[in-house]
């Protein structure tokens, strides 16, 4: 079943008098419990890309079909309840509150539904335990390695049950093995149903998909099977 369709899409940002063109006529659909790599060099419009499906950017001209409903017909706080219920996003930057331990962390999505208390850590402390994570759950962000940050923010993008997680470049900012370990951690949401969405700058990433799309100046210019696909 489709839960991604975008159908010329495009976006074009302004600098001054100077329209800059960012994405330009792309057409791509995703089947729910896919994995989806999206690769291209700096400046090919992927996280331009990401941001849309995501709902927190616009397309300039096109039409992005998210679950069958039109996103571009939808208002400002119709698009964040659409993020909030339906979409988890997973960043380099990992962007964790640092007063805030792992748990309640894990609880923000939650608290902007308005899940009573007792409940949202109960959902909090299943999403750590799915990233191997719970015996960190008092621990603040400062008190957490790269990698650690990086499972509590997935554990935040998992804990609201979402239709899609869309990670971007999830292990920019950590070292080799443990981005492996990252990345094995999606795809084994992946292996339970959760539709996973990625941008990376990393062969070894973008092939470890099933489905690898590349982008070159605004445009798909690649969309086919990774190395995952054939094994």
């Amino acid at each position: 079943m489709m839960l991604i369709s975008l159908q010329g899409v495009t976006r074009v940002y302004r600098v001054g008098h100077v329209e800059v063109p960012a994405l330009r006529g792309i057409d791509l659909e995703i089947d729910r419990g896919e994995m989806v790599a999206i690769m291209g060099p700096s400046g090919s419009g992927k996280s331009t890309l990401l941001y849309i499906m995501g709902c927190l950017d616009r397309p300039t001209g096109g039409r992005y079909l998210l679950a069958g409903e039109d996103v571009g017909k939808k208002s400002d706080n119709q698009l964040a309840d659409i993020r909030n219920r339906r979409v988890g996003f997973v960043f380099q930057n990992y962007y964790l509150l640092p007063r805030l331990s792992a748990l309640a962390n894990v609880e923000i999505p939650l608290i902007y539904r308005g899940v009573p208390g007792a409940e949202r850590r109960r959902l909090a402390w299943q999403a750590l335990e799915a990233v191997g994570l719970a015996d960190r759950a008092h621990h603040f962000p400062n008190q957490l390695s790269g990698g650690e940050q990086q499972r509590v923010a997935i554990a935040r993008a998992l804990v609201g049950s979402p239709d899609i997680i869309l990670a971007d470049e999830p292990t920019g900012n950590l070292d080799t093995a443990t981005g492996r370990q990252i990345l094995g951690i999606l795809q084994g949401l992946n292996e339970k149903g959760i539709t996973v969405v990625l941008v990376t700058h990393d062969p070894s990433i973008g092939r470890a998909a099933r489905r690898l799309v590349r982008l070159l100046d605004g445009r798909i210019v690649g969309d086919g099977g990774g190395e995952a696909a054939s094994g």
